[in-house]
């Protein structure tokens, strides 16, 4: 996966295994102060939002677990509710069977 707006590790994700997923883009840049990743599984099923915790280069990070059969798919959103979607793409990480 090439964005430099993210990261996720490890891509592909294994299925059962914790992921960190790391976000470095617009909401970060436009200086939130909290960032919350909400994500799906297996075309967006189950939705959860958590919060990610701030990193000292001012990055979010959090770990979950990758509960899916193929795929997780996620974006972000702000304290003020703004979002980034990847303008409405979402983004979306694999899953492998271990």
């Amino acid at each position: 996966m090439q964005d430099d707006r993210i990261w996720v590790n490890p891509s592909p994700a294994s299925k059962g295994g914790l992921t960190e997923i790391g976000y470095r883009g617009l909401l970060a840049k436009s200086g939130a102060d909290k960032v919350y990743l909400h994500y799906g599984t297996d075309g967006w099923k189950n939705p959860q939002t958590v919060p990610m915790s701030k990193r000292p280069d001012g990055s979010f990070a959090t770990q979950i677990m990758a509960d899916a059969e193929r795929s997780l798919e996620f974006c972000f959103k702000d304290s003020a509710d703004h979002w980034d979607n990847n303008n409405g793409l979402n983004w979306y990480v694999p899953v492998h069977k271990k």
